[in-house]
């Protein structure tokens, strides 16, 4: 028998109770069982709106629980075969996978252990508006829309646009795209502020080096129903529809089929036009604005807590969070981590997950400790 396998099976299983009292894994196996109970009642599909939504929890919180289950599974597998083996041809190499096994699974559960926010798991609604630049910034509005959409492909994430704005040359005004898919909302956030391009630009006929800006807002996808939500009264709505532009088939530019909401009480205004159908567009847009109204609500509780605690809080929509150098050599630097690549083509192609870490690891411990 190996002390060092023992020793090291050990470390790994303090490291697991540690990471279940993190996710709080015994409330999540509580809850699973009442949810459990709950499908089993005779009414539990009356309300089929709200039994998907439990079907759904059900179905995270198994995945959660399965999980840790399989770690501890794993790492007893390798202590019972040491024990047992320890001695034997070839369990060495049996003992050894079982415990890289244990191991990966463990730097993955401590990643997602990072997602500790009221909504991160949720989906997320992602907007770009071109900043200071003129058509410059208007074409890295779409590049950034393209990289976005390239990134959340290699999550596995599924993406819907539901409005854009064209530029008057080229690029985009303004994009509005919904990113789904589990943690799609606790990732993104850490996009929320300013993008920086500085590159020799392609509308320049003397081809001089130009800067320009653009902003990204992101918040979570709320739907209908849930324990934070708002009232949308039909009185403080004013719904206006449009002929859309872009994709939707050869109807699209014939009928009116897009629609504007403007919640006249705040003056948030909202629109979908990507949707063939005009009731289509109006669900998709009742979905930003319910989102939208939803931050509203948990901006102004934060900074509430904020003010009573006597915290200051910088604004991220101002921050300049990162900047993408193209000449007059190659950098993206993230300036909230001073994490730095040269390869700007990958980023650039979506591979935005070294900045994404370490923002959410350098965040995550002082917001867990409040």
């Amino acid at each position: 028998m190996s002390d060092a396998q023992l020793a090291t099976i050990g470390r790994l299983s303090e490291r697991l109770d540690a990471l279940k009292e993190r996710l709080d894994y015994a409330r999540k196996a509580r809850t699973l069982s009442e949810l459990e109970k709950q499908t089993h009642s005779e009414d539990f599909w009356s309300d089929p709106a709200a039994a998907q939504r439990v079907m759904k929890q059900l179905a995270d919180l198994r995945a959660d629980t399965e999980r840790i289950a399989a770690i501890g599974r794993t790492l007893n597998e390798a202590r019972e075969t040491l024990e047992l083996l320890g001695d034997e041809p070839g369990a060495d190499v049996e003992i050894e996978a079982g415990i890289a096994k244990a191991e990966e699974s463990l730097d993955a559960l401590d990643i997602e252990a990072s997602f500790a926010g009221e909504f991160d798991d949720h989906n997320a609604i992602v907007s770009i508006y071109a900043g200071a630049g003129g058509v410059d910034a208007a074409d890295w509005t779409q590049m950034l829309l393209r990289m976005y959409l390239r990134w959340a492909e290699t999550k596995g994430f599924t993406t819907q646009i539901a409005d854009e704005s064209p530029g008057e040359e080229a690029g985009l005004k303004s994009v509005t795209f919904f990113v789904r898919g589990r943690n799609a909302y606790g990732l993104l956030e850490s996009e929320r502020g300013v993008h920086r391009l500085v590159r020799i630009s392609p509308f320049d006929a003397a081809h001089r080096r130009h800067t320009s800006f653009a902003g990204i807002d992101v918040i979570p996808e709320i739907e209908a129903g849930e324990a934070i939500d708002v009232e949308l009264r039909p009185e403080d709505l004013r719904i206006e529809t449009f002929k859309a532009g872009g994709a939707g088939g050869q109807y699209v530019n014939k009928t009116e089929s897009a629609v504007r909401i403007v919640h006249i009480p705040t003056n948030t205004i909202v629109a979908s036009q990507q949707e063939r159908s005009q009731m289509q567009n109006r669900d998709v847009a009742m979905n930003i604005l319910r989102a939208k109204l939803v931050q509203r609500e948990i901006e102004a509780r934060d900074q509430r807590l904020s003010e009573l605690r006597g915290e200051r809080k910088a604004t991220e929509w101002g921050s300049q969070i990162r900047s993408y150098v193209l000449n007059p050599y190659t950098l993206v630097k993230d300036h909230r981590t001073n994490v730095e690549t040269g390869n700007t083509q990958a980023v650039l192609d979506g591979a935005i997950d070294n900045f994404i870490w370490p923002y959410l690891q350098q965040r995550r411990p002082a917001e867990t400790t409040r």
